[in-house]
């Protein structure tokens, strides 16, 4: 399978179409996604025929249609179909997020233990999230990894958020071989 190379905006488009059809399971509207990504929604109807062409999207007709992302579109973005995948518990600011899901966590400059960092990939909107708000991502399902850190920045287009890691734990003595 040849992987599409998407532009960050197509990509950005993407996802949120993405992020929004899985909240709602029904056809988005390109307006819901135009306000998400902050483009006009004459621009997102242009980048539709593109995704359109490229097959990682369905246009719906009728008062209740929209777009619909295909499973190439999950391909492109490299996104599993989250159905059966392993639930990592995401809290921020103390409350749980119900309509995230922790895809991948990259801990970056290990290294440098007073830098740590680490980008967490995010399925769902990552708008919610501030610099300086406090997120707990785990236990993962494996290693029952728990990391609490700050939010330091965004990757709008890959859909990350960006800790410094203020804690990491894992349970001693209890770690899976």
């Amino acid at each position: 399978m040849s992987s599409i190379e998407l532009t960050p905006s197509q990509k950005n488009i993407l996802q949120e179409l993405v992020n929004l059809y899985r909240k709602t399971e029904t056809a988005v509207k390109g307006e819901d996604i135009a306000e998400q990504v902050d483009r006009n929604p004459g621009t997102i109807r242009n980048q539709m025929q593109s995704l359109k062409a490229l097959q990682l999207v369905e246009g719906v007709p009728g008062p209740k249609g929209g777009y619909k992302p295909t499973a190439n579109a999950y391909d492109a973005l490299q996104v599993e179909e989250m159905d059966d995948a392993a639930d990592v518990p995401l809290q921020h600011d103390g409350e749980g997020v119900e309509d995230a899901n922790v895809e991948e966590i990259d801990l970056t400059s290990v290294h440098h233990p007073e830098e740590c960092r680490a980008e967490i990939k995010l399925q769902g909107s990552i708008s919610q999230f501030h610099e300086g708000d406090t997120v707990t991502v785990g236990p993962t399902p494996l290693s029952k990894l728990r990391i609490i850190g700050t939010v330091e920045g965004q990757d709008d287009t890959n859909n990350i958020i960006i800790l410094t890691i203020d804690d990491m734990r894992a349970p001693v003595g209890d770690v899976q071989k």
